[in-house]
Order: C-alpha cells, then structure tokens, then sequence
C-alpha cells in the first residue's frame, strides 16, 4: 500500500479499527487523547506504538488540525510510556514516518518508541559525493 502521509483519511486502517474496539491490542496506557499498546512485531525489547484518538494521517496532519489540549497529552503519553516501560535511565528513540520515502505503513500519525537495548545509528550514513 503506498502512503503519502497527507490527508484524506483512510477510516478502514488498521490503527483506525483498534480505535473502535474491531481489532485488539496489547494496551499499554490509553487516556482521551491517546493510546498506547505494543508493536505486534517488536524491533527492540520495547517497541510500543502511540496513537493519537483521532483522524490525523501524519505529524503534519495532526499538529495543523488538532486541539492544542489533544497535542500536549499526546506527547504527555509518549513520556508517561517511556517512564512506565523504564526507559529513561538509560535512553530511548522516539520515532515517526512520514510517506512512503518515510517508510509509512499505516496511514495514521503514530510514533514507535524504542528501548531496552542500545539502539544504534538511527539511518545509514549518506554516500559521498
């Protein structure tokens, strides 16, 4: 499936379905604004996925549209998770797709955050010249 990260919004993704209780997750936390639950195909120890409660397709989507109370306890979850998992001690990656160059499989905004093990070069490094 290609994703460009812009609007519209696909209804029928996946994270869409885990939102109405069609689709079960691993919940980790879940407020208003948020939900939080392990990535079924973890690439660390700790791989969660935190999801906004709405229809925002990228980070662009969601901060150009969304309430700036529904901003802020998004990104409150994201921390509350890495404290709840035992991150912060020894560090953590928080990370977003954005489109198909991006590497985007779900067509909405959510980030994976990553820990329990070190981590590594985030991307390779460019070729010179």
């Amino acid at each position: 499936m290609s994703v460009t990260g812009l609007p519209p919004y696909d209804d029928a993704n996946i994270f869409a379905r885990i939102l109405r209780g069609e689709i079960p997750c691993k919940k980790v936390a879940e407020d208003a604004h948020a939900l939080a639950f392990h990535d079924i195909h973890p690439q660390a120890p700790v791989h969660v996925l935190v999801i906004p409660k709405g229809r925002w397709v990228s980070a662009a989507d969601f901060h150009a549209g969304a309430e700036a109370e529904a901003i802020a306890g998004f990104w409150r979850m994201v921390t509350a998770v890495a404290k709840e998992q035992g991150l912060e001690a020894s560090g953590y990656r928080i990370l977003s797709n954005m489109g198909q160059d991006g590497g985007q499989e779900v067509p909405h905004f959510h980030v994976h955050l990553f820990g329990g093990r070190r981590l590594g070069r985030m991307v390779p490094p460019a070729p010179a010249g």
